[in-house]
């Protein structure tokens, strides 16, 4: 009787670990050490250590590697380790599980920190550094609704924060239809109904409903996570632990 009660209590929490979306965050200083950086490189995959040989800088090298272990951290709780993952990539490049079509991931990165959004369905994330100016990013590549919600304050630094709100969900809403940069910014938009708190994303993309949510775990940093339909995106982030 205890045993199946114990399994039965496996099975849910299982259950429920998949109807969400989690998104871990990774704290990349700590590999500036470099005997660190080293032994936490053999634990990636060939894949992910490719894309680390190639890169030049240090700090890049840094948020790759992140990438990579946030990744690592996320599978364990699917009992599954990255360095024995093998992946194929859709037609705009979107990187998927090759013998795990069931999980879906998506990866961002930005000064210091590492993230990595995981579910049972299609999920795009993104991480921005909040800094200065950016704004005539947002007047060349945002809709007129967006830029009229992002002007309708009058404190440069809110506004600069809007731009931030914005640009990261937008990027998440490229990443989770896999269309990356092929879809033009201004194709889409982003529509904050901040009475009801609510986000909707009005788009010619497909006939479905994106669900969109925002994080502000970390001070200085704008986080963004959007998945298909009315899937479930857990309140906060989780920070990993190597």
């Amino acid at each position: 009787m205890e045993l199946n009660c114990y399994l039965l209590y496996c099975n849910t929490i299982e259950s429920w670990l998949k109807e969400m979306i989690y998104t871990y965050y990774l704290d990349v200083t700590q590999f500036e050490d470099e005997k660190l950086f080293q032994e936490k490189r053999e634990l990636l995959s060939p894949y992910r250590q490719q894309k680390l040989a190639v890169l030049k800088h240090v700090k890049d090298k840094n948020r790759s590697l992140g990438a990579g272990l946030v990744l690592d951290h996320a599978l364990a709780a699917y009992g599954l380790k990255e360095r024995e993952m093998e992946y194929e990539f859709g037609e705009w490049g979107k990187p998927s599980f090759k013998y795990h079509p069931d999980i879906y991931f998506a990866l961002s990165h930005s000064g210091d920190y590492a993230i990595c959004s995981i579910g049972d369905r299609p999920v795009g994330n993104d991480i921005e550094r909040i800094k200065g100016g950016r704004l005539k990013v947002a007047d060349r590549f945002f809709a007129q609704e967006e830029l009229e919600w992002m002007y309708a304050v009058q404190d440069e630094e809110e506004i600069t924060k809007r731009m931030f709100r914005i640009w990261t969900m937008k990027e998440s809403f490229l990443k989770v239809t896999g269309r990356g940069m092929s879809l033009s910014l201004k194709d889409f938009a982003v529509c904050m109904d901040e009475e009801n708190h609510k986000i909707r994303v009005k788009h010619k993309v497909d006939a479905k409903y994106y669900h969109m949510r925002e994080y502000q775990d970390i001070e200085g940093y704008g986080v963004s996570v959007c998945c298909q339909e009315s899937k479930e995106i857990a309140y906060s982030m989780i920070m990993a632990h190597l």
